[in-house]
């Protein structure tokens, strides 16, 4: 990984820690973003970390944009010297694969799409060699993922697959975007999953929709209403296949402030992981079991 520093106008830093998402991308960027947080650098109003880069909003009035820039190239190698360790939670994700509403609009946006004769479905699974969309559906569930970023859109996660780099699903995004997209819709590009929190346009390839909501800004739902939000860098999470019986049972239970999320906290260590990732992944998956 080279760093890389830039100006961004008159008031902003940018740091790229790697031209591509990786998890050593993620911890450096994550650590440095917090060495520049707790350093307390007067003149410092913002930062923003995204995948395997951070951005710093700074006041030129207070501090000037070399001086700035020579703080923030300072902090770096403390953050490689830094733990690639994290306390978080696993949180397992209800998922109505193949359910009518995203089905009706990627229908109305097939000349926008690499395959107007199927769905987006069996697109990801024809170019990741799959036999068929639910043999596409396993692989997508049955390892955890890990957000590295939220934003975008308010509280829209971006997943990254806890898997060997070589087995990990990849998935273009639509040729165009659409204008379209349901609200709480399960979706695909590059080598990131996410879950679109408002309705909007978008250009994921649609796989499905979770009835759990994810944003709330006027926190009605019951899990939202310490915090509009629910992701978090650092969380991780567990697609849970369910069908239409199931959905609108969570949907009931969402409406009535009923429904709790399944969550387990973990201990995520990169080094750990790295070494062995599929007996990493267990231990993860028996904490979610167990709660």
């Amino acid at each position: 990984m080279k760093t890389r520093y830039t100006f961004g106008g008159d008031e902003h830093v940018y740091v790229e820690i790697d031209d591509e998402m990786s998890l050593d991308a993620f911890f450096k960027s994550l650590s440095m973003s917090n060495a520049v947080r707790d350093a307390k650098i007067e003149g410092v109003t913002e930062i923003c970390p995204a995948n395997a880069s951070f951005q710093v909003r700074f006041d030129p009035d207070v501090i000037s944009p070399n001086e700035i820039m020579a703080k923030v190239m300072e902090l770096e190698h403390k953050a490689e010297s830094a733990e690639k360790r994290l306390t978080t939670r696993i949180v397992e994700i209800p998922v109505y694969y193949k359910d009518p509403w995203t089905h009706e609009t990627l229908m109305r946006f097939r000349e926008r799409h690499q395959d107007p004769s199927g769905t987006d479905l069996d697109y990801a699974a024809k170019i990741n060699g799959f036999e068929n969309a639910d043999d596409f559906i396993e692989a997508h569930h049955s390892q955890p993922w890990f957000v590295s970023m939220v934003g975008f859109v308010a509280g829209l996660p971006f997943l990254y697959q806890l898997v060997e780099r070589e087995k990990q699903l990849q998935v273009p995004k639509y040729l165009s975007p659409r204008t379209d997209t349901p609200k709480q819709t399960v979706g695909y590009g590059g080598c990131f999953s996410c879950i679109y929190s408002v309705r909007g346009a978008g250009g994921y390839q649609m796989f499905g929709v979770t009835p759990m909501p994810i944003y709330d800004p006027e926190q009605k739902v019951a899990h939202l209403k310490d915090f509009m939000v629910f992701f978090k860098p650092g969380d991780i999470v567990k697609w849970k296949p369910i069908d239409r019986t199931e959905y609108d049972e969570i949907l009931a239970a969402v409406e009535d402030g009923t429904y709790v999320p399944r969550i387990a906290e973990v201990e995520f260590d990169l080094d750990d992981f790295n070494a062995d990732m599929s007996g990493t992944n267990a231990k993860m998956l028996e904490a979610l079991n167990d709660a």
